[in-house]
């Protein structure tokens, strides 16, 4: 299996509702694994943009939102052996449970540092037994389990060595080994039936996007519907890719009970990155150019991390428009027959013309930023088509595709620090 192949393998992940509740339930379930008893306490602390992208959002299976929620389900009965989908079997009467908890003061969730790097410190405490399983840099990735004052589990590095922080810099990502070329020779070559996994991601966010239609509560994908005709493939691409791919993201952050294909730790990311390219070849393409989609989906990911990556999992600007938008777009491109300079306009555009966008965390803003940015990526490809760009002298575009994408990555970290400060403190006082 190609490198890059096992990189996109690896990455993508089916994901219930935002993904951060998920997270936030998953380390707290994880963490009562191990305590016997009743829980009379339960305390989450978590990075910004962990606090932040919970904090309004839907929860799975939950008349309720938010961050003290999701700690408190996860204490009640979502089942970490589920990972991101831990919240999947929760009843009424669960969700009863955790808002008795919630309302007893006895769940705390608090806002640790700001910071891009995920981390989550969930404790778990019964009459008995305290335990607190720390999580970093990835969603469901503990690093080590700390029982009654004695750490019982600390992951180790290859040699064996007991290690606390496996952070890496940027700069050492392995997909910042790989150009563009590179990336675009992978995604020309690989064999098709090695990518062939990914088409899981689109029957997953159809499906996702399918219960948001039925569930009387995708306002805005009722909109884009109606724009589309009425249909859910029409003969128009964008008005399809806007429906197909912001109908899924709403369903998504409103907490309905189907998952997304998440990449790079998010389900909006991986429909933005996704759903545009699907929708493109049912209205332009056909059966035959299944194995074009596949591997324009390859590059669509790619490009995702490889931004994410230099940005952080989470942080102050849109990862969902700005990584997954420009990844779409240079997808996109692929499937309308784009050379290796022309997918280089794309990311110019792109970068020119998304970077800066927030994220306010996982909420119903979501979809209008996906809307955005399907519309910014089929605008910045048509552009690119014509030989049309903003040009490497200007603004923060580098001088090379992949400096121009480290560039983005760098307005977001170390550059909006602030930012997310600021956002941070407006929710609050909301």
């Amino acid at each position: 299996m190609n490198e890059l192949t096992r990189l996109i393998k690896e990455d993508m992940k089916p994901a219930l509702g935002v993904t951060e509740p998920g997270a936030i339930a998953y380390a707290v379930a994880s963490a009562r694994e191990h305590v016997i008893g009743e829980v009379t306490r339960v305390r989450v602390s978590l990075n910004s943009g962990m606090y932040k992208n919970a904090y309004t959002c839907g929860i799975p299976n939950s008349s309720r939102f938010g961050n003290l929620y999701a700690a408190a389900l996860g204490a009640i009965a979502a089942d970490a052996k589920k990972g991101l989908q831990s919240l999947e079997d929760i009843t009424k009467e669960d969700d009863m449970r955790a808002a008795k908890l919630v309302e007893d003061g006895l769940v705390e969730v608090v806002l640790d540092h700001i910071g891009s790097e995920i981390t989550i410190d969930a404790e778990v405490e019964s009459g008995q037994d305290c335990c607190i399983v720390h999580i970093r840099d990835s969603h469901t990735h503990i690093s080590s389990i700390e029982k009654n004052g004695i750490r019982i589990y600390e992951e180790s590095d290859e040699d064996g060595q007991m290690h606390s922080d496996k952070s890496v810099s940027a700069e050492d990502k392995e997909i910042h080994k790989y150009s563009l070329h590179d990336i675009l020779e992978y995604v020309t070559a690989v064999p098709e039936e090695e990518i062939s996994f990914i088409e899981e991601a689109f029957s997953m966010n159809m499906e996702l996007l399918e219960e948001g239609m039925v569930s009387g509560c995708a306002v805005i994908a009722a909109c884009l519907l109606e724009e589309n005709g009425g249909k859910r493939i029409s003969d128009d691409p964008l008005k399809t890719a806007q429906l197909l791919c912001n109908g899924a993201i709403e369903a998504r952050v409103l907490g309905l009970s189907k998952p997304a294909m998440s990449i790079t730790g998010s389900g909006a990311h991986g429909i933005i990155a996704t759903m545009p390219l699907y929708a493109w070849q049912h209205v332009r393409g056909g059966e035959k150019d299944n194995a074009v989609l596949l591997r324009a989906a390859a590059l669509s990911y790619l490009i995702t991390m490889y931004i994410k990556e230099y940005s952080g999992r989470l942080s102050a600007f849109c990862g969902c428009g700005i990584a997954a938008g420009t990844g779409m777009a240079c997808g996109l491109a692929y499937m309308r027959g784009a050379d290796e300079e022309t997918v280089a306009r794309v990311i110019w555009n792109m970068a020119s013309g998304l970077t800066g966008m927030i994220c306010d965390g996982g909420n119903h803003g979501c979809t209008m930023k996906g809307i955005v940015a399907v519309d910014a990526a089929f605008r910045a490809v048509n552009l690119a088509l014509s030989g049309v760009c903003i040009e490497s002298i200007h603004g923060i575009n580098g001088k090379t595709p992949e400096e121009t994408m480290r560039h983005m990555g760098m307005i977001a970290s170390p550059g909006m620090v602030e930012t997310e400060k600021t956002i941070v403190e407006i929710m609050e006082q909301g």
